[in-house]
């Protein structure tokens, strides 16, 4: 039964110092919304034999099928601690009631942007492990963007009843291998760790570890255990923990404790994690799975677990889960470590607001997210668009940071486009209702204050996904999301009968609101192209399209990948351009980016938003650019932050500032397409060398000049070596040992590359790493299956791009490479010559 009512919520939402926000997340499979259903459950909101079965965050029903979770799902949770426990919070508190915002987030990477999505409305993470997979590929990717979102973690081993039951491991084995997950898990945190979190590595001593078995429903940390024999031998429970992890060792004939694994006579001495937190498991797995109906009975009533009626003709595997939801629930642990030591709200805002906020971090809005106000201007994030039950409407899904939104509240609402001062991209409108998101259900509530989580109804068609909404009209935007993956895979859609054109764009419209990574748009041949981060991804993406949003028969085109067109030296020739009406000259150079350079401008580390000066201090320091050339950067190029530079060398032009605007746009069309094959350009910087510009101002107008650094730019790239880069995914694949043959083989027939292979420890397994071009993944799945008789297990992640060999317009297959992309455009079916460019003096 529910314990607990809506009022009861909406009554905690203001004791904001009571609230926990928090995000559980891991690698695919690891058990996260398994071990969700037992927090849950102990909420009341499903029943406790349900719990593990259940799977109660997987909403929709393709997620139930494939036992995969697609989208991230809220839930809040009503959690009353004991008065004891109480003293163990650092952070201020009132009363013994908390309120815990959860939300269950998928583990396949191609969905890691929903990751993304709950990781910047939450200020904790309870990051899952499996205890025989240990930490994998995704749990670092997942691990690493909380951190830079500066969010604290704390761990929980689970899937203990795999290591017990299938590995039949020993006691000193399963030590072992917790301690070498843990330490694994704290490589990664010391790793990407934000100096403003302070440390926020994990110690079970501490009690920022848990160990569990999601699918069996319990859990423990060395705290609770610590509790239990602190009562019963009268010691301190402080110095107890600390026992009870590492090093230590009790000395049953001395009552003594030492760090000696041998006692005085040179008898071994067991480990007091062993000796007093696993023996009492172990020895329950023994006598319920080995059928010893009297010793089980002797430990139940040592352990003060009463079974009911019905309860105890169970045996096997049924009794053992029964009687260990009962000694150790995995509720309570769970919840108990989240409000222990998770921040509330006003903690974690105050070093999040500079992570968060665009604008000054002394204004009105800044100091409201700081102390997390609920009387100060109204500060909301929309992080995703959830949809609703109703069709073509969607909640606004976020967080308010400052304020408390009401139903009614007249609001602006800024998208990512918007700049202070300016009309763009900015809607002023009322909130019409306001819900608590409830897994499956939705609950209504009047108002909101920060520190929560909640859904908006009638704003979802004035944002496209995300957002900011505020009352103050000199508020700067919340800082737009960056996600760990990118739409490198596309496909193109159409609608089998013509008449469904409508339904198709507007089901395209739906989608493109419905998910966080996915694009949908027009190319200039116009198909529409649909683009996600892998095939999984896509093959979501598309059944949601063809069910849900436009609800029509479609037909959909073969993967296309996205390359990248490049340069691999510098100009042999400058190039030069002359405008159409001949009076006005362009001298151009392309040299090749470090690729260093390139992945920093591609992370944000050197952008346009750098000042002048410490953009040419990085450049100069880090990258040996001349400190003057540094500062005459133009622009970078696609889009205004791309990894492509235009730098101004040049030395007493005449005009040359007021063709500046003209050059950048020719500058921004020619990265978005390349010269070969219309692709975006990575990695190049344009030198203007020279310009001879006409004195009369009406005759170097936008119109002659764009189209005479098109050409230069053109020219100058011709004649740089270009080439052609392929995205390239990172594959960790895990299998038995028989099965690596297989492996090389799929991976040999499709350029794959290996880069490593190691066993995994404690357990039969190997994980092999190997990076695997994007144009060849499509149906790597099934191969390999088919080579291993389904025995192996993959994982891929965008990596990196990669230059193919060769020149563009020399080597025969790219040049079938460039003009298989210009037929898939409906572009010529020919390489442009240099000649079309190129003009002689």
């Amino acid at each position: 039964m529910v314990n607990f009512t809506i009022d009861q919520i909406r009554a905690l939402m203001v004791k904001v110092t009571n609230v926990r926000n928090m995000s559980v997340i891991a690698h695919v499979d690891h058990g996260k919304s398994t071990l969700t259903d037992s927090l849950v459950s102990k909420a009341g909101i499903i029943s406790s034999a349900r719990a593990g079965v259940a799977r109660f965050t997987d909403t929709r029903q393709d997620e139930q099928d494939r036992g995969i979770t697609i989208k991230s799902t809220a839930i809040s949770l009503f959690f009353e601690m004991n008065e004891d426990d109480l003293l163990d919070i650092k952070q201020t508190s009132n009363g013994t009631a908390f309120l815990i915002n959860l939300i269950d987030s998928p583990g396949h990477v191609d969905f890691s942007s929903e990751v993304t999505a709950a990781l910047r409305i939450t200020d904790g993470a309870l990051v899952v492990v499996d205890c025989v997979d240990g930490v994998c590929v995704q749990t670092e990717t997942v691990l690493r963007q909380a951190l830079d979102e500066r969010i604290k973690p704390v761990v929980v081993i689970n899937k203990v009843d795999r290591a017990l039951l299938e590995l039949q491991v020993t006691k000193e084995d399963l030590y072992t291998s917790f301690q070498r997950t843990i330490e694994s898990v704290n490589v990664i945190i010391a790793t990407y760790n934000d100096k403003a979190l302070g440390d926020v590595q994990v110690y079970p001593e501490n009690g920022t570890v848990a160990f569990a078995s999601g699918l069996h429903g319990w859990a423990f940390t060395i705290r609770q255990f610590a509790v239990r024999y602190a009562k019963k031998f009268g010691v301190d429970r402080k110095k107890l923990m600390d026992k009870l992890w590492g090093e230590n060792y009790f000395n049953p004939k001395t009552k003594k404790w030492t760090t000696k694994s041998v006692d005085a006579d040179g008898k071994p001495l067991e480990r007091a994690f062993n000796m007093f937190i696993l023996d009492p498991i172990f020895k329950l797995f023994d006598s319920i799975m080995n059928f010893k109906k009297d010793a089980t009975l002797n430990m139940l009533e040592k352990l003060e677990i009463s079974l009911k009626s019905g309860e105890e003709e169970l045996e096997g595997k049924q009794l053992l889960k029964t009687v260990m939801k009962k000694f150790l629930p995995a509720g309570e642990a769970l919840l108990e470590m989240i409000v222990i030591h998770l921040p509330s709200p006003p903690t974690a805002q105050k070093y999040r607001v500079e992570n968060l906020y665009e604008g000054p971090q002394d204004d009105d809005c800044a100091k409201g997210i700081a102390a997390c106000d609920p009387n100060a201007p109204l500060m909301l994030y929309i992080s995703k668009m959830a949809p609703t039950s109703a069709k073509s409407r969607f909640y606004a899904f976020g967080r308010v940071f400052s304020g408390t939104v009401r139903a009614g509240l007249k609001v602006r609402i800024q998208g990512p486009n918007y700049q202070v001062g300016t009309k763009n991209d900015l809607f002023i409108k009322s909130i019409q209702r306001i819900v608590l998101m409830m897994g499956r259900y939705v609950e209504p509530i009047k108002d909101c204050p920060a520190g929560n989580i909640v859904g908006l109804v009638g704003i979802d068609q004035f944002l496209l996904k995300s957002g900011t909404i505020t009352t103050c009209d000199t508020a700067h935007n919340l800082k737009i999301m960056k996600f760990s993956v990118s739409p490198v895979v596309r496909v193109a859609v159409e609608c089998k009968q013509a008449a469904d054109l409508p339904k198709l764009v507007e089901g395209l419209k739906r989608l493109s609101k419905s998910d966080p990574c996915v694009l949908c748009y027009t190319s200039e041949s116009g198909e529409h192209i649909v683009a996600g981060s892998g095939e999984l991804h896509l093959e979501i993406c598309l059944k949601d399209l063809e069910e849900d949003h436009a609800q029509i028969p479609i037909r959909k085109s073969n993967p296309i990948v996205q390359y990248k067109e490049t340069i691999q030296a510098e100009s042999s020739v400058t190039a030069l351009a002359k405008s159409p009406n001949k009076h006005n000259r362009i001298f151009m150079r392309a040299i090749p980016l470090c690729e260093e350079l390139t992945l920093a401008i591609e992370d944000g580390k050197v952008g346009p938003r750098d000042e002048f000066k410490t953009r040419a201090c990085i450049l100069s320091d880090e990258y040996g650019w001349d400190s003057q050339e540094a500062r005459k950067i133009w622009c970078f190029g696609p889009d205004g932050n791309g990894p492509n530079l235009m730098v101004d060398m040049t030395k007493g032009v005449t005009y040359l500032n007021e063709i500046k605007d003209s050059c950048v746009a020719a500058f921004q069309w020619v990265t978005r397409e390349g010269v070969f094959a219309e692709e975006n350009m990575r990695g190049c910087r344009f030198n203007i060398m020279d310009a001879v510009l006409h004195a009369d101002a009406i005759h170097r107008g936008g119109g002659q000049i764009i189209p005479a650094c098109r050409c230069a730019i053109y020219a100058a790239a011709y004649v740089a070596q270009p080439g052609l880069m392929e995205p390239v995914y990172l594959v960790e694949i895990t299998c038995p040992e028989q099965a690596m043959g297989g492996i090389y083989g799929v991976l040999n027939m499709r350029r794959g590359h290996i880069i490593g292979e190691e066993q995994r420890p404690g357990a039969p397994m190997y994980i092999v790493k190997a990076y695997l071009p994007i144009t060849e993944s499509f149906g790597f799945t099934a191969d390999l299956r088919q080579a291993t008789n389904g025995q192996a297990f993959h994982q891929s992640v965008f990596d990196h791009w990669q230059l193919m060999p060769g020149v563009s317009n020399e080597d025969p297959k790219l040049i079938e490479k460039i003009l298989s992309i210009r037929k898939r455009k409906g572009l010529k079916m020919e390489i442009p010559p240099l000649d079309d460019f190129m003009d002689r003096l």
